[in-house]
């Protein structure tokens, strides 16, 4: 389905694996583009800052890479930052993943994470917005949205946060809704990692990896899945690197050039912006200067 067209479902449809979840959600249902309802499955949320450090961004990718492989579907906000690396994370570890817009799809927000978004779709995973197609992200609305991604899942995690970050506020959704917070600690003299401390100090869990996780969620025993390409060299990204050796291109191009599907183009697009061997530009995609 796409991006731009996507459906609307009633509240009940959106929590039908949970009901319980839903009571304390003021919105009436929630506009979804991709795969919907997704497979009954455990559902983890990964949140944190939109400026995270390269520790925090990493952290947030291997967590949704290692959740992915264990079976799990991770939900976020679309957001940049943690967000993003998190549903990233997801799709290379092959797993489903579940982002939710402050804003309505066709005004999509931020501009700069619609093709991890149509990757995430492509991959069978779903865009959700309880807001409709042509309403603008607004401020205030990312509160509510924060609500829905906590409800979505069966515990929040928030990797990296400042002292007034808004993961904080999905952590708040969650504590409220009797989701269990988890949050990775960092050291007391930086700010970005306040946020996370405070949490640790008001009685959210301690993360230290995927299996403190995994194992809040019930999955002490569940062995995660081999990750074939680890230590690897991706084909589809050497081939990628390959096509962008000669100059920049744009998706098309790059599409063209690998006989890949564009979800699939998309996904490797983003493991290489993220691991800072490619970037993307107003007329495409280019190797770093």
């Amino acid at each position: 389905m796409s991006l731009d067209r996507p459906r609307f479902c009633a509240l009940d449809d959106v929590f039908a694996a949970r009901p319980a979840a839903k009571e304390r959600l003021p919105c009436a249902g929630a506009w979804v583009a991709g795969s919907w309802p997704p497979p009954v499955t455990a559902t983890v949320a990964v949140v944190g800052s939109r400026a995270p450090s390269e520790a925090g961004r990493s952290r947030a990718q291997a967590l949704g890479d290692a959740l992915a492989r264990a079976g799990v579907c991770v939900v976020s906000g679309l957001a940049l930052g943690i967000d993003a690396a998190a549903h990233a994370g997801a799709l290379a570890g092959g797993g489903r993943t579940i982002g939710v817009l402050g804003g309505g799809h066709r005004q999509f927000f931020p501009p700069r994470n619609r093709g991890l978004a149509a990757a995430m779709i492509a991959a069978g995973g779903a865009v959700l917005s309880p807001y409709a197609p042509d309403e603008p992200a607004r401020p205030y609305h990312f509160l509510q949205r924060n609500g829905l991604v906590a409800a979505l899942a069966d515990a929040v995690v928030i990797v990296e946060a400042a002292e007034r970050s808004g993961a904080l506020n999905t952590a708040g959704w969650a504590a409220s809704l009797g989701i269990d917070v988890l949050a990775y600690p960092g050291d007391v003299d930086r700010p970005k990692a306040a946020g996370c401390n405070a949490l640790i100090r008001d009685g959210a869990t301690l993360a230290r990896g995927p299996a403190d996780v995994l194992a809040a969620i019930g999955l002490h025993s569940i062995p995660l899945l081999p990750n074939i390409d680890a230590g690897a060299d991706d084909p589809l990204e050497t081939a990628l690197l390959t096509l962008l050796g000669a100059g920049p291109c744009n998706l098309d191009a790059l599409v063209d050039g690998t006989q890949a599907g564009t979800g699939d183009v998309v996904a490797a697009l983003v493991r290489l912006e993220l691991a800072g061997r490619a970037e993307r530009r107003a007329s495409g995609y280019a190797l770093p200067p």
